[in-house]
């Protein structure tokens, strides 16, 4: 802009194809952190899932190699293989005009592909965009063509390298992320097992070799499923009690095609895993709306024909009714579906909703028609759900009442902080008086509040709402919250920027953390979306010598203070915060400019809800299970 504040022509910069896509990543990728250094992945991934989806690659192949402390990644498949004959218009190889043009490829007409998960045409050339290289290798017509690319950039124009057996197609994209774009170096390991699973599981037939060449040792993962959403089914259910068996509808029309799991198991909560082409939306969407409408309508339709007055002791089935334990795979596949976002997590086209209402309800109602062992166990199960929140309604109603002679006390536990404004202020939950106490003589008073809680919290993913809603400690944190609790949540009201978990640095420590996070994220959760919810780091030991001391909060540190202090060092193992006095816990957890804290977020809520459930729920085989599997993940237990 010029001097004098001149606003012209010369000031517009025009940014094309890959200088618009790496001067706003985020754009395209919702991230430069860990998150949207894996998506990329994911867009590759996503073109040979399309290939499979079509019905034209039998076998996927992903290879994790290191390069400079940089994760490096190369899928193939045996599908057609990228186009490389000349396209008139543009006077180059289709395979570079896919690789470095924004909104090209063969997914726009719907003639390469009924359906497709990259819609928008732009994930091959975001993927070379931001990384420092790139290398296709295409094998078709008999040859094998190869073109490599460098931050967008063609660097080599497209060449035969050599020729293929009879018949031997296929794409491979080999790709090095940029590092001076993302912030993260590696692939998320666990993400990524877990969209294989569920890839095979909705093609199946599919088989998917993960390779993984990061380590000491090569490790080699193979996915595939023969049945498809009746395994899917099976597996995210584990050993959970099944209170129905598994139910499987398949429909179409002459815009989508559908097909859903539905089982019903022992527990309080829904489990439902929404797809679009293979794509999974966490945020749900239309598609989600659909198969809630229609369920809903055939279970009060079933119990209005089939059920005699008086059976349901006068409770009125309501949607969430329905909803309590159910386990839902949904997979719809549609042409032209609107995803809201690059990043796809929420499908937006109207015209699924009434579809999909229609096919489920249909063959749903006809199912528990056709079944009436089947069908008793449902309405069951759902009918005890209606009658639950009949209760726990009656239980709010009750505190509701309660507060109002009360008025807006605050809990006599809570040792609030003089600060009026809530993004200025934080509160500290704590484990028992002994701590609570030294927390409140070492806190800062002005904005930090101390809430101390006497042992652990109820287990919410055990209990009732009715048992919730009554229980003591849940009604002080949530009183002095300010917010509410689930349909009650108002996120407007909070009083405390910052709810810290402070717990001791031992298993019952942990547990309590884990139980208390069980909550929020099931009563309270968007605190958790939103940033609130923080964790406490207490050290574990104090090194002393002489007048001179540490704090460490690791073995790690532990071992770099005791090279600074000397072996001779006298070491300080804390078991519990009551061991710490107030200077000592102002010092080293509570002090802004000393302490450490690790903010809560949700990387995949599906995946969140998984291990919860697993961890908290009633079903002790799979924890156990759990536990074995991922025992040697273990780097510290204090028993």
């Amino acid at each position: 802009m010029a001097e004098n504040g001149a606003y012209t022509a010369k000031d517009i910069m025009v940014l094309s194809g890959p200088q618009g896509v790496r001067k706003r990543p985020a754009m395209y990728i919702g991230s430069t952190g860990s998150k949207g250094f894996f998506h990329l992945l994911y867009e590759i991934l996503a073109n040979a899932i399309d290939e499979a989806q079509s019905g034209y690659a039998k076998s996927i192949a992903i290879t994790l190699t290191k390069e400079e402390g940089v994760d490096v990644a190369e899928v193939q498949d045996d599908g057609r293989g990228i186009p490389v004959d000349i396209i008139e218009k543009e006077g180059r190889p289709a395979l570079e005009v896919i690789m470095t043009s924004l909104h090209s490829g063969g997914k726009f007409e719907n003639k390469a592909y009924k359906v497709s998960g990259g819609l928008h045409g732009v994930g091959l050339t975001v993927v070379n965009s931001l990384s420092e290289y790139t290398i296709a290798t295409v094998r078709r017509n008999g040859k094998i063509y190869q073109q490599r690319f460098s931050r967008g950039v063609v660097i080599s124009p497209l060449e035969v390298i050599g020729e293929t057996k009879s018949g031997d197609t296929g794409t491979s994209i080999r790709f090095k992320p940029d590092v001076s774009i993302f912030s993260a170096k590696s692939f998320d390991t666990i993400e990524l097992n877990e969209i294989l699973k569920e890839t095979t599981f909705l093609c199946p037939g599919v088989r998917i070799t993960l390779i993984d060449k990061r380590g000491e040792t090569e490790a080699t993962s193979v996915f595939m499923s023969e049945k498809g959403i009746p395994d899917f089914l099976e597996f995210v259910r584990g050993k959970t009690e099944a209170i129905s068996k598994p139910v499987v509808i398949r429909g179409e029309t002459e815009q989508l095609r559908v097909e859903v799991g539905i089982q019903y198991v022992g527990s309080y909560s829904e489990n439902l895993l929404p797809f679009v082409n293979m794509v999974k939306t966490p945020e749900g969407g239309t598609h989600v709306v659909g198969v809630h409408t229609a369920i809903t309508r055939a279970i009060t339709s079933y119990i209005s024909k089939n059920m005699r007055k008086g059976s349901k002791n006068g409770t009125e089935i309501e949607g969430e009714d329905t909803r309590e334990g159910l386990l839902a795979i949904i997979a719809v596949y549609l042409a032209n579906p609107e995803f809201e976002g690059q990043t796809k997590e929420k499908l937006g086209n109207p015209f699924v909703k009434n579809a999909i209402d229609s096919i489920v309800y249909s063959k749903f109602s006809t199912y528990l028609e056709e079944n009436p062992g089947e069908a008793s166990k449902i309405i069951g199960k759902v009918i005890s759900a209606a009658q639950a929140r009949e209760s726990a309604r009656k239980a709010r109603e009750l505190v509701r009442k309660k507060s109002l002679f009360e008025g807006s006390v605050l809990p006599g536990k809570l040792a609030d902080c003089t600060e009026d404004d809530p993004t200025k202020s934080e509160i500290f939950i704590v484990e028992g008086d002994s701590a609570g106490g030294s927390s409140k003589n070492g806190r800062d008073r002005k904005y930090q509040a101390i809430l101390p809680l006497k042992g652990k919290i109820l287990n919410v993913e055990k209990a009732s709402e009715e048992k919730i809603f009554g229980n003591a400690e849940i009604h002080t944190m949530v009183t002095a919250f300010g917010v509410g609790i689930k349909d009650q949540f108002k996120y407007e009201g909070l009083r405390y920027s910052k709810i810290i978990l402070l717990a001791d640095a031992d298993v019952d420590g942990s547990h309590i953390r884990t139980l208390l996070l069980t909550f929020f994220y099931r009563y309270m959760k968007p605190l958790i979306e939103k940033g609130n919810i923080y964790i406490a780091q207490p050290p574990l030991y104090k090194v002393s010598k002489g007048k001179e001391h540490k704090y460490v909060y690791s073995d790690t540190q532990m071992a770099d203070a005791l090279k600074v202090l000397g072996e001779k060092a006298a070491v300080q193992r804390y078991k519990g915060l009551g061991e710490m006095n107030s200077e000592q816990l102002w010092d080293t957890t509570l002090n802004p400019e000393n302490r450490v804290l690790k903010k809560v977020t949700i990387k995949d809520a599906q995946m969140a809800e998984a291990i919860f459930t697993v961890l908290m729920g009633l079903d002790v085989e799979q924890r156990r299970k759990f536990l074995e599997e991922h025992s040697h993940e273990v780097s510290f237990l204090d028993v």
